[in-house]
């Protein structure tokens, strides 16, 4: 018996086949994705989980290598390491460089992130808005955070006026400056460098996320840890534009399709749940101390860095952005996908 297809079934063979031909004919790609964090870190396995779903959806024309541990370069340097194409792909704190990022900036706030799953799909929702201008020298792929952290030192900090004094070293600008704030001195280190500044008395105190305390040695340098969601981190991913305008039309699709907000959350919910079982893991270590602030000594934390806001607000107007609305739209989003403290 003679098999036969209707026409709509020929156009629709006719157009697979021709997909798969224009992929074929695709130049195989190798992308080099670089993080600066330790080989271990649970964002590691997650970028090479994106990546081989990229492979699988480019038909394997477009692959990766992943360089972890400082290989490519320092962490500072990254968003420069991807605009300039050492990386093609590179994980960036924007916090890293002062004033350079100053919307981004806000969403490093204290106070805004109750967890990084929810928060991570609404810091990405949010920036979307504001990275084709402030991100213009590379691709923009997707933002995340970490579980919230919060401040780890020799000492207790109870009360806002704790840090005066103190060498503390921030995990972004923005905290930095609310430990200027707060009468404290500020110690630049990336989290690689952390430790030997804790360890060598240059910083007091470090404000990190839980579950990496361990992971970058720095448990064995600090012993309080004030149980509270202080702030989160706000981090890219982001490619270098020559090389994603370099790929064929099917490969960017490939690209685009792995960019957005629910590949964000996946890429960063391994790590929120490493950080947030840190928490539990230090409380009870021997010599570790995580202690919880009363509902008054929140307040005086909360009204003590208020004027951050606005500062931020004053920074991010200088770029031509309604400050107030942008907070207005990341606070809706944190609502929205129910992250809010």
């Amino acid at each position: 018996m003679a098999f036969t297809l209707s026409r709509p079934a020929v156009y629709a063979f006719a157009a697979v086949l021709s997909c798969t031909a224009v992929q074929a004919q695709d130049k195989p790609v190798n992308l080099k994705l670089s993080s600066w964090v330790p080989a271990q870190h649970p964002l590691n396995p997650s970028f090479a989980a994106w990546a081989e779903d990229i492979k699988r959806a480019s038909n394997g024309t477009i692959t990766a290598t992943l360089f972890p541990s400082e290989q490519l370069g320092k962490a500072f340097d990254h968003y420069d390491m991807a605009r300039d194409g050492i990386a093609d792909l590179a994980y960036v704190n924007p916090g890293y460089q002062p004033g350079r990022f100053p919307v981004m900036a806000g969403a490093g706030l204290p106070f805004i992130f109750a967890n990084a799953k929810g928060g991570t799909a609404a810091i990405d929702a949010w920036y979307r808005a504001y990275a084709a201008k402030e991100m213009k020298d590379v691709k923009y792929c997707f933002a995340f955070i970490h579980d919230p952290g919060t401040f780890h030192s020799k000492k207790r900090l109870l009360s806002p006026a704790d840090v005066k004094g103190l060498k503390v070293r921030p995990a972004t600008s923005t905290i930095g400056q609310m430990v200027t704030l707060l009468g404290g001195t500020n110690v630049q280190a990336s989290a690689p460098e952390a430790r030997d500044a804790l360890e060598r008395g240059v910083a007091d105190a470090i404000t990190f996320p839980w579950g990496s305390i361990g992971l970058f040695g720095i448990d064995k340098v600090v012993n309080f840890h004030m149980d509270a969601p202080l702030y989160t981190t706000p981090f890219v991913w982001v490619m270098n534009k020559d090389r994603y305008e370099s790929m064929s039309a099917a490969q960017k699709k490939v690209i685009d399709e792995h960019c957005t907000t629910e590949w964000a959350e996946k890429v960063a919910s391994p790590w929120a749940d490493f950080e947030y079982a840190g928490r539990a893991k230090l409380a009870t270590a021997p010599g570790h101390e995580a202690y919880k602030l009363t509902p008054e000594q929140t307040e005086a934390w909360r009204k003590a860095i208020a004027p951050m806001q606005a500062q931020w607000a004053a920074d991010a107007g200088k770029s031509g952005v309604d400050a107030n609305a942008a907070m207005e739209a990341l606070k809706a989003s944190v609502v929205r996908y129910k992250a809010a403290l």
